[in-house]
């Protein structure tokens, strides 16, 4: 998945949109000579995959439109949709496949050939309650914290923490020896949080979110004690307040020029620490554990290509996306994200860095709310985001922000 941002880079937006040509009437009379996609990549990443398609495909040209992750994203796709200009082929995400899904927005997928090299797992990512399959997920990530080897090295650090009392530990050392311990963006989901998270839904054999939905539990029973491993950040003074201003190209740059020793980072990040600084000798881990639990990685099947049940040239869609799937396109998409790809028939050239994170990713050991919440999912992760911010700059407590998602949650219902 590609770095995910909020509302609060709404001025930031950029759409990449080529003329458009007139097209026809849903799914029939349509322009058979283009694709419309629309994508929350860039530019710079789908670029050369839509060329090599192009190319392979002869006098039809792919029209392409994309909206940084993620409420941008989705309100964009969603103004679309209402509007009946969403592209034929677009993203679906965590954040918005129920309201995709229920509104009969995107076509069900289940017996295309070219889902038969995609995991159980990520399949089942972006399924509906009928067993059908609306995305197609080609990759999963899994987010911990990516550490300096070097930085460490100095507050006397030869092995990564493996509970959050250590790392907060290596924290206090780290600031005492002049050196920034750790940054992270909060213009999203926290990684730690969500991780914490999800070593205590697996401690309870998964079914934390079942019972805040249907509501045998709240919030406030799962939440309350993770929000207070989290904001000890803060309350220790080993983080900035003023982190809640950070985008995650920022908290990137500051790490690949050695101004901070460890940061939550994402598959995504790698190549661009790497680009920044080839000699930083760095390695992903995943989130230390709370609770006698045991460490895990924010994470989920990363989104899918889904088709318009409204598309003006069906056929080409699936020609799209069955060449999204084939090892040329994954191999040009993997280059320029640092994705761990899963489909069965192509391997990826990994960076090292990745390599303690690789197999619990593939075996889909790992967690993020959004995708495990039962409704809501978008309206949910704006109130947690807002929350989230408070909590950093003091002016909630983990008590409040757990409360406030159970009023949320109740609101929807």
């Amino acid at each position: 998945m590609r770095k995910r941002r909020t509302l609060a880079a709404l001025a930031a937006l950029t759409l990449t949109l080529l003329p458009a040509a007139c097209g026809g009437t849903p799914g029939s009379g349509g322009d058979d000579n283009k694709l419309t996609f629309f994508s929350w990549d860039g530019e710079e990443t789908m670029k050369p995959v839509i060329a090599k398609f192009e190319e392979q495909n002869p006098g039809l040209k792919v029209e392409f439109s994309n909206a940084p992750p993620v409420a941008e994203y989705i309100s964009t796709l969603q103004s679309r949709i209402l509007a009946g200009t969403a592209a034929d082929v677009f993203v679906i995400a965590a954040e918005n496949k129920t309201n995709l899904i229920n509104g009969k927005h995107v076509v069900d997928l289940r017996d295309k050939p070219f889902l038969k090299n995609v995991p159980e797992f990520n399949q089942a990512t972006y399924s509906g309650p009928d067993g059908a399959v609306y995305g197609m997920s080609v990759a999963s990530w899994g987010a911990g914290i990516l550490y300096n080897k070097d930085l460490l090295a100095k507050a006397g650090a030869t092995t990564v923490p493996q509970t959050w009392d250590e790392f907060l530990a290596l924290c206090h050392k780290l600031k005492s020896a002049g050196v920034t311990p750790y940054l992270e963006s909060v213009q999203a989901m926290s990684t730690p949080l969500a991780a914490f998270l999800g070593a205590r839904n697996a401690a309870d054999g998964g079914t934390m979110d079942t019972k805040i939905f249907d509501g045998s539990a709240k919030f406030k029973d799962y939440w309350v004690e993770p929000l207070t491993q989290w904001s000890r950040l803060w309350t220790e003074g080993l983080v900035t307040r003023g982190v809640v201003g950070l985008t995650g190209d920022q908290v990137r740059t500051e790490f690949a020029t050695g101004k901070a020793a460890m940061m939550v980072a994402g598959p995504w990040d790698v190549p661009g620490v790497r680009e920044a600084a080839p000699k930083l000798k760095i390695e992903m881990a995943p989130i230390p554990r709370i609770d006698g639990g045991t460490p895990y990685l924010a994470g989920a099947a990363s989104p899918g290509y889904a088709i318009n049940t409204k598309a003006k040239n069906p056929e080409a869609a699936e020609k799209f996306l069955t060449y999204l799937n084939a090892p040329e396109a994954m191999a040009l998409y993997q280059k320029a994200t640092g994705a761990i790809t899963v489909t069965t028939d192509f391997e990826p050239k990994l960076d090292p860095a990745l390599t303690p994170i690789v197999k619990d990713v593939r075996a889909g050991n790992v967690y993020l709310p959004q995708i495990a919440w039962k409704r809501a999912e978008d309206i949910l992760n704006v109130e947690a985001t807002a929350q989230l911010q408070l909590l950093v700059q003091g002016k909630a407590t983990p008590e409040q922000v757990a409360n406030a998602l159970d009023t949320k949650l109740a609101s929807t219902s």
